[in-house]
C-alpha cells in the first residue's frame, strides 16, 4: 500500500524559506515521476513541480527560480525547497506521481506566507 506523507511546512514571513519533504512508502516511488502541487483558498490543485526518476526538473513559471524540487530515491522522499516565499504562495501543499492518482494523496502540508 502506497502513502504518502507531506511534512515541513509552517508560518512564514514574506521573503523567507521553507523545506517540504514527502516520504514515501512502497515502491512506487522509485519507478516514477514526482511532482508536488498546491491548491491555495477558493483554487483547483495545481501541479508547480515536477521531477523525473533521473533528469532535468520542471517548475511552473511562478516558482521558477525560487523553488527547487529534488529526490532521494534512497530514502524514498522528495523535497521542495521554497525561497523568496510570497504571501500568493500560501496554499496547502501535496506531493503525489505525475500524473498523479487519487488514491495516493495525503493530508498535505500548510503553507501559510503572511507577516
Amino acid at each position: 500500500q502506497v502513502q504518502l506523507v507531506e511534512s515541513g511546512g509552517g508560518l512564514v514571513q514574506p521573503g523567507g524559506s521553507l523545506r517540504l519533504s514527502c516520504a514515501a512508502s512502497g515502491t512506487i516511488f522509485s519507478i516514477s515521476p514526482m511532482g508536488w502541487y498546491r491548491q491555495a483558498p477558493g483554487k483547483q490543485r495545481e501541479l508547480f513541480a515536477s521531477i523525473p526518476i533521473r533528469g532535468s526538473t520542471t517548475y511552473a513559471d511562478s516558482v521558477k527560480g525560487r523553488f527547487t524540487i529534488s529526490r532521494d530515491n534512497a530514502k524514498n522522499t522528495v523535497y521542495l525547497q521554497m525561497n523568496s516565499l510570497k504571501p500568493e504562495n500560501t496554499a496547502v501543499y501535496y506531493c503525489n506521481i505525475l500524473p498523479p492518482l487519487a488514491r495516493f494523496w495525503g493530508r498535505g502540508t500548510q503553507v501559510t506566507v503572511s507577516s
